[in-house]
């Protein structure tokens, strides 16, 4: 197997999809995608929704469609206290990964934040969640940034080597933490409102990513890679992950688990590109200096359009 890690950032995208297209059978070029939530467990109150019912309406419908996800725990927003980690916990015992996703989810590109205060977040992260069953060592980067200079980004990744943690890269990035932001105040405003336009627009917004992040892939790699989506554990997707969930179906994407969708060699690149991108697929492109197509801007906007969408609906 040729080493990837190595990424060379003057590679055309020509270049990179002939060698990526070679590693792998004519088999694994189907579509596929795996889910993962960030942010979870929290303990915090929301309308129409408990902690505890948010966590169980998750899981119910990921067993519902017999997915097995993964769970980024940020243990400092409950899994440190009995009720949190019994959340927590209830993932690893329906089959679903455990990963690190810190304590407190600090910014490592902050000025203010030292290497080894990030480093000591994630040991701390890891002593709870080592005792969860499901744990991996798997660590994902808080707001999906590894640093804002090369001694803290090669730092952190010398430094997850060196514990046995691989970097939990997400391909396919939504925004659906701004569209549950805007749901929380929605129902903050009125607790009956009528959730059917949020529902549209949600699974509207994924299904973009989806295709653009597809698109991307395709363009950098000469095929489909097995996605990693990232999502959030929280309202919104307590309400509507069912629903998300089946419109992958009927959009004939197979799902597979994260663990599975690790497999594929583009995740064995390390990109080194300055810029932090919302996922390891604009990393690629940033590190390769493609210029973004259209649809790709859309990528970047943290689900500006979406929610303007819902505005000019009255929402």
């Amino acid at each position: 197997m040729l080493q990837l890690k190595n990424f060379a950032v003057k590679l055309s995208g020509i270049a990179v999809a002939i060698l990526c297209a070679a590693l792998l059978p004519c088999a694994a070029l189907a579509q596929s995608v795996a889910f993962s939530f960030d942010d979870g467990p929290s303990l915090d109150e929301t309308p129409r929704m408990s902690a505890q019912q948010r966590n169980q309406a998750m899981l119910d419908a990921l067993a519902r469609h017999k997915v097995t996800a993964a769970l980024f725990v940020t243990a400092g927003n409950g899994a440190d206290k009995p009720a949190g980690y019994a959340l927590a916990r209830a993932w690893g015992e329906a089959g679903h990964s455990i990963g690190n996703h810190t304590m407190s989810h600090p910014d490592l590109d902050s000025a203010k934040l030292s290497l080894a205060q990030y480093q000591r977040e994630v040991m701390d992260c890891d002593k709870i969640i080592a005792t969860l069953p499901g744990y991996q060592k798997w660590f994902r980067y808080t707001y999906l940034r590894e640093g804002n200079t090369p001694e803290k980004r090669d730092g952190m990744r010398a430094f997850l080597a060196a514990q046995g943690y691989r970097n939990a890269y997400v391909s396919l990035d939504t925004s659906d933490w701004r569209l549950d932001e805007h749901l929380n105040e929605l129902l903050a405003k009125n607790s009956k409102v009528d959730l059917a336009p949020v529902r549209t627009v949600y699974l509207a917004h994924v299904r973009q990513r989806a295709l653009a992040y597809r698109d991307l892939s395709q363009r950098l790699q000469g095929r489909d890679i097995a996605q990693v989506m990232l999502m959030h554990h929280n309202l919104l997707n307590a309400l509507f992950l069912d629903d998300v969930i089946g419109m992958f179906k009927e959009m004939g994407w197979t799902i597979v688990s994260p663990a599975k969708a690790f497999e594929d060699p583009v995740y064995q690149f390390s990109p080194r590109s300055p810029a932090p991108g919302q996922s390891l697929l604009l990393s690629m492109a940033r590190s390769l200096g493609l210029e973004p197509l259209d649809h790709w801007r859309r990528l970047k906007d943290d689900g500006d359009a979406d929610i303007e969408s819902l505005k000019a609906q009255g929402y």
